[in-house]
């Protein structure tokens, strides 16, 4: 497989997957493996690390020094802010070689946001349009539109998809409305 030449590569960064979409930006020491997939319009800033076998969709932004490992799968227009990181392994030792099989998957849903310094332990799903603070750790799944901070993330409220936190009405003053589905699941447009 060739690279589109429409992605760019700085000539200080290293990009060793071919399996780059359209438009993508690496720019310098950002560390690509093969074996990774990266969308179309993604911008995978300086210092950034993607591991072979992660996933990350179109118009993805990876900004600076954030880690994602394999196993874990970013969909589309996400936001990961500086120095946030991923886990792939509950329990690691250096001496003990688990291997994939060992590996808890992780998922980003469409359109979340993931705050810088914040940290993503294994096995967590991070539903659509949700909102981690910058800090948080978050242990557990997060539903869709929740707004989680603290260490263990918890829910402090909503947020639209706008990114605007959304009073006890639900609705927002971009003209979208939302409805509760569970704690569990989060909110759905009404």
């Amino acid at each position: 497989m060739s690279r589109d030449p429409s992605v760019f590569v700085h000539p200080a960064g290293l990009c060793e997957s071919d399996d780059i979409g359209a438009r993508t930006r690496i720019w310098a020491f950002a560390h690509v493996l093969p074996g990774a997939v990266i969308g179309a319009d993604c911008n995978i800033c300086d210092h950034a690390f993607v591991e072979g076998g992660a996933v990350i969709g179109d118009g993805v932004t990876v900004k600076n020094a954030v880690l994602v490992w394999d196993q874990v799968t970013v969909e589309d227009h996400v936001f990961l802010g500086p120095n946030m990181v991923f886990t792939n392994d509950l329990r690691p030792r250096a001496a003990i070689k688990r291997g994939t099989a060992g590996f808890s998957p992780t998922r980003v849903r469409r359109g979340a946001t993931i705050g810088a310094n914040a940290t993503i332990v294994c096995g967590t799903t991070i539903g659509e349009h949700a909102f981690v603070a910058a800090g948080a750790v978050v242990v557990r799944d997060v539903p869709a539109h929740a707004l989680v901070a603290g260490n263990p993330a918890r829910r402090r409220g909503w947020v639209c998809e706008c990114g605007e936190s959304l009073p006890d009405s639900l609705s927002c003053s971009c003209g979208r409305a939302y409805l509760v589905v569970s704690e569990e699941s989060g909110l759905r447009p009404r």
